[in-house]
C-alpha cells in the first residue's frame, strides 16, 4: 500500500510540474507575438536591436496608430522614436507604452516640417544595431524583419537598405484589439500570404517620399560630407542620400523591395506637390550638393526557396537562370533612382509669403512677434540666434533680410523670412559696427519695420541677434500694459541714473500696436531719416527730449505729445555688454544665471570678429555652422 501510494504521488508530482511548464509555455506565447502569430518569424536570442525613427509634421491630423502597431508587432527588439515639436502626448506613450518614445530635440520650420539632417544627427545617440527611417504612414509586414536579419547576420561590412513601398489610399484591414493580427472590418482574420497579394497587386508607385532606410548603426556615416538642410517628406533627401553613399563607398547599398512587403496610406497629406517652395527648396539643395550625374544600379536582394541572394548587375547568367522563376513569381516593385546632378543652374527661392502673410502665421495669441534683423555678414550669429529662441520654446520671431543672400540662406534654414526691398545696398561684410556709416543705414532699416508691424496691429520686441536670451522675456515685458515702450538701457554705470541722455538702447525693445506707440514711433522714423547719425540718439531724442528734458525719475520718460512712457529696463535683468564686467567673467553665463538674467547684449565691443569670438569663448553660442544646425 506504501509503494502504491508513493507511486501514485510520484505521478502526481510528474503531472504537475508537466501542467506548470504547459501553462508557462503558453503564457510565454501570449506575451510574444512574434512566437504565437504565424504573421512573424520566430525571434533568437541574438535578434538585432531595432529603432525605427520618424516625424510627423505639425499640419498632419492624426498620427497612423496602424502603422506603429506593425512596427512594434514585427519583434520586442524593436522601439520606435517618434521626432515631435511637443513630447507631451499623453495618448501615444499610454497607446504604445515605453516602447515609443517622443524626441523633442531636433529643428523643425516656422512651419512645423521637421529636418532631416537634424533628425539623423539624433539618431546617433540612441544604442541600436540597426536603426530604420520610415514615413510616419507606412505599414509594415513581417519579411521587413527577416530581410533586416539576413543583412545583419550575413553582410560582413557596413550596409544601407533601400526599400520603396506600395501606394494604397485606404488599406482595408486592421489591427485586432490583442495587438497581434490583421483582421478584416467583417472581423475575418486575414492570412500574411492574403497581405502579401493584395500588395502585389496593387500599381507600381514608388514615389521618393515612400522610400524605407536602414542601416547597420555604427559610427560609420550614411554618406561623405555634410547633409543639407533638408526637409524631411519633401523630396530629393532619400535619392540623394542613396546617391551619396553609392558615391562615397563606405556602404554597401542595396535594394530590398522585392523581399519587403510595406504600404504606405495617408497620401493626400503627403502629395508631392513640386510648386510647393518646400519641395523646389529640397531640389535646391540637391542640385546645389548633390552627387556627379551618374546612374546607378542597386543590388537586389531577393528571395527564393526561403533563402536570400543578392544580385548584381555583375552576376553571370547561370545566377540569373538560377533565380529567374523566382523574380517571375514576384511583381517586383523596384527602386526608381535617378542621379541628382550637381552644379546645375540653380533659380533663386522665393517663399510664398510676404510680411502681411507671415505676421498672423508666426505670431503668439497675444499678436506679438519677436523681430531681428540681419545682413549675410551676421547668418550665423542670427542663427545661433534663432537656435536660442527655439531652445526656449519661442516661436514667434520673424527675420527681415538686409540682402538677397541672407534671404536665400534663410530660407534654407526654414525660417519665416521676409525681405526689406529699401534695406541699404553693398553692406560692409567685417566693417558694419557701431558707429560706422555702414551701421548707421542698417540701422534705420529696424525702426522702419518695426512701425510698418505696428501699423498692421501686431506687438513687436526688437532683438538684434547679437542679444543673448537666457529666459523667454515676453511675459515680463507685456506686464507693463498699453502706451509704454520698454527698452534696455545702454548705461554702464552702476552710481548714475540709466535714463541718462541717449542710453536707450535700440537693439533691443518691446513695443504695443497702439496709437501712442505708433505715434511716437512715426517721430523717431522721421527724425532717423533727417539724422546723420544711427537711429539710437533718434530714439532718445525723440522720445525723452534732447539732454533728456522729459525724463521722469531714474528709470522712465514721458514723450509729451503722444503722452507715451518710455521704462527702461532693470540691468540686472538685461544688462548691456558694458555693465559690471560681465562678459569679462569666468563664468558668464553662472553670472547671469545668479543674477536671474533674461537676456545679455553682445555690445560694448567693436567689430564683427570680436562679437563671434567672444560669444563663442564664453559658451553662449547655440549653432554648429559647420553641420547647419542647432546644438
Amino acid at each position: 500500500m506504501k509503494l502504491k501510494g508513493l507511486g501514485a504521488g510520484l505521478i502526481s508530482v510528474w503531472l504537475s510540474g508537466f501542467l506548470l511548464i504547459a501553462l508557462s509555455f503558453y503564457g510565454t506565447l501570449l506575451l510574444s507575438p512574434s512566437l504565437h502569430n504565424p504573421y512573424f518569424p520566430r525571434e533568437s536570442s541574438t535578434a538585432p536591436r531595432i529603432i525605427i525613427f520618424t516625424a510627423l509634421h505639425i499640419s498632419s491630423s492624426s498620427f497612423d496608430s496602424q502603422a506603429i502597431h506593425s512596427w512594434l508587432a514585427l519583434s520586442s527588439q524593436v522601439k520606435v522614436v517618434l521626432f515631435t515639436q511637443h513630447n507631451n502626448n499623453s495618448s501615444l506613450t499610454d497607446t504604445f507604452g515605453s516602447r515609443l518614445l517622443l524626441d523633442s530635440t531636433v529643428d523643425f520650420t516656422f512651419l512645423g516640417t521637421p529636418f532631416l539632417h537634424s533628425m539623423l544627427a539624433r539618431t546617433e545617440a540612441y544604442a541600436s544595431d540597426i536603426a530604420v527611417l520610415i514615413d510616419p504612414h507606412t505599414l509594415l509586414l513581417p519579411d521587413f524583419i527577416s530581410a533586416l536579419n539576413h543583412a545583419h547576420h550575413e553582410l560582413d561590412r557596413d550596409w544601407l537598405l533601400v526599400s520603396s513601398s506600395v501606394n494604397i489610399p485606404r488599406f482595408p484591414f486592421h489591427w485586432d484589439q490583442t495587438g497581434h493580427f490583421w483582421r478584416q472590418y467583417n472581423g475575418k482574420r486575414v492570412r500574411f500570404g492574403e497581405l502579401q497579394k493584395m500588395i502585389s497587386l496593387q500599381s507600381n508607385s514608388s514615389e521618393e517620399a515612400n522610400m524605407i532606410m536602414a542601416w547597420n548603426n555604427v559610427d560609420s556615416p550614411l554618406h561623405c560630407g555634410v547633409l543639407p538642410p533638408f526637409l524631411y517628406q519633401r523630396g530629393t533627401h532619400n535619392q540623394w542620400i542613396v546617391n551619396e553613399a553609392l558615391s562615397c563607398k563606405r556602404r554597401f547599398v542595396f535594394d530590398a523591395t522585392s523581399t519587403i512587403s510595406s504600404v504606405s496610406t495617408g497620401n493626400a497629406e503627403k502629395k508631392f506637390d513640386s510648386r510647393n517652395w518646400e519641395y523646389i527648396g529640397n531640389s535646391h539643395l540637391g542640385k546645389l550638393y548633390g552627387s556627379l550625374s551618374k546612374s546607378y544600379a542597386l543590388p537586389k536582394l531577393l528571395k527564393c526557396n526561403k533563402r536570400y541572394i543578392l544580385v548584381t548587375a555583375s552576376d553571370g547568367f547561370r545566377t540569373r537562370e538560377k533565380i529567374s522563376a523566382c523574380i517571375s513569381r514576384s511583381k517586383s516593385r523596384s527602386l526608381k533612382l535617378e542621379p541628382v546632378k550637381k552644379d546645375q543652374a540653380v533659380s533663386p527661392l522665393k517663399l510664398p509669403y510676404d510680411l502681411e502673410s507671415l505676421l498672423p502665421l508666426v505670431a503668439d495669441k497675444n499678436r506679438t512677434v519677436v523681430l531681428s534683423v540681419a545682413g549675410f555678414s551676421y547668418k550665423d550669429m542670427l542663427m545661433s540666434w534663432v537656435c536660442r529662441a527655439r531652445r526656449l520654446a519661442v516661436p514667434n520671431f520673424l527675420v527681415c533680410a538686409l540682402d538677397d543672400e541672407t534671404y536665400q540662406f534663410a530660407i534654407l534654414q526654414g525660417l519665416p523670412v521676409f525681405f526689406d526691398p529699401y534695406a541699404p545696398k553693398n553692406i560692409s561684410f567685417n566693417d558694419c559696427h557701431f558707429g560706422s556709416k555702414c551701421f548707421q543705414r542698417v540701422t534705420k532699416v529696424k525702426s522702419r519695420t518695426v512701425l510698418k508691424i505696428l501699423k498692421m496691429g501686431y506687438n513687436v520686441l526688437l532683438s538684434d541677434v547679437d542679444v543673448y536670451w537666457f529666459r523667454n522675456p515676453l511675459p515680463l515685458l507685456h506686464s507693463f500694459g498699453p502706451s509704454v515702450l520698454v527698452a534696455q538701457s545702454d548705461e554702464y554705470n552702476t552710481t548714475v541714473p540709466i535714463n541718462r541722455p541717449r542710453r536707450l538702447n535700440s537693439g533691443f525693445y518691446f513695443a504695443r500696436s497702439d496709437e501712442p506707440t505708433i505715434a511716437a514711433m512715426e517721430k523717431v522714423v522721421k527724425h532717423a531719416a533727417t539724422s546723420g547719425l544711427s537711429e539710437q540718439p533718434s530714439f532718445y531724442d525723440t522720445l525723452c527730449g534732447e539732454g533728456g528734458v522729459h525724463r521722469l525719475g531714474d528709470d522712465r520718460c514721458v514723450e509729451p505729445q503722444t503722452n507715451l512712457t518710455v521704462h527702461f529696463l532693470d540691468r540686472d535683468l538685461f544688462p548691456n555688454g558694458a555693465y559690471r564686467d560681465i562678459w569679462l567673467k569666468e563664468d558668464v553665463r553662472g553670472e547671469c544665471e545668479k543674477k536671474h538674467c533674461y537676456v545679455l547684449h553682445n555690445n560694448w565691443i567693436s567689430g564683427r570678429l570680436k562679437k563671434l569670438e567672444r560669444q563663442m569663448m564664453k559658451g553662449l553660442w547655440d549653432y554648429d555652422a559647420s553641420m547647419r544646425m542647432c546644438v
